[in-house]
């Protein structure tokens, strides 16, 4: 398709599109890694910036004539994308702190890596989690979903309008609080699997002082833990597929909530 062919209401509604689609993909956990070169962000918001052309017909009337107006609407288009970009992210950032949870207990705290998604310092046992949760939300098609509430997005909310309404901080507020028992839920077993652990060798402590306890307990915590982290996959796999099932509701109720 030969791109002088189109007219200018056609480029004015692609443009459109392709602000909020930019400005979402770049702040999602997946698309928005450090790791994914720029262009290739930029070439696939243009594809399905593209491919959503041929099904959402935006009012071109509300393309930007100043640049005051173009600056309104990057602004509201950067909220809408930061608080659905929010509404994902916290689910993986659940089992990222049953991973930290995990390694602090078995004494990983001092072994971090370098998390090439956000530039700062994670746990191993935090950032295998996550890479686990990317996977089984691949493969489960979760991003099959995040494409969908990309296009139920435009049916819901106009483009350079957002509400910010009380009820909308509320359920911001829910989710998050729900992201910490999410947290303990994936690493109960682990963590209290090394709570037994630790009291076991704190007794032995007592009984035998002359042990060296720290010699001996770390490496048997470490396989303790790695084994019921191990055990834990399934939970993961689980709520990864309860998240799922409930997350087109979640997104359909946010941007009903930003809709001005």
């Amino acid at each position: 398709m030969d791109i002088l062919t189109f007219s200018p209401e056609q480029i004015k509604a692609f443009i459109l599109i392709f602000i909020r689609v930019s400005i979402v993909l770049f702040l999602l956990p997946i698309f928005g890694s450090n790791i994914i070169q720029m262009r290739l962000k930029a070439g696939l918001a243009l594809i399905i910036a593209g491919i959503l052309c041929t099904v959402i017909k935006p009012d071109i009337n509300l393309f930007p004539e100043t640049l005051l107006s173009a600056a309104n609407l990057i602004l509201s288009e950067c909220v809408i994308g930061m608080i659905i970009g929010l509404m994902i992210r916290m689910f993986f950032t659940a089992v990222q702190l049953a991973g930290q949870l995990i390694g602090f207990q078995m004494g990983f705290a001092i072994v971090n890596i370098l998390d090439p998604q956000t530039g700062t310092q994670a746990s191993i046992i935090a950032q295998f989690g996550y890479w686990i949760v990317v996977l089984v939300f691949l493969l489960l098609n979760g991003h099959h979903l995040l494409l969908n509430g990309l296009k139920e997005s435009f049916d819901i909310i106009n483009i350079g309008s957002i509400r910010l309404s009380q009820g909308l901080f509320q359920t911001v507020i829910d989710t998050a609080s729900r992201m910490f028992v999410l947290a303990i839920k994936v690493g109960a077993p682990a963590i209290a699997a090394l709570l037994f652990v630790s009291a076991a060798f704190g007794i032995c402590a007592k009984f035998a002082p002359q042990m060296n306890i720290l010699i001996v307990a770390f490496p048997i915590k470490i396989v303790v833990g790695l084994i019921f982290f191990g055990l834990s996959l399934q939970i993961i796999l689980r709520v990864t597929k309860g998240y799922l099932g409930s997350l087109d509701t979640l997104l359909i109720n946010i941007m009903n909530l930003m809709k001005a």
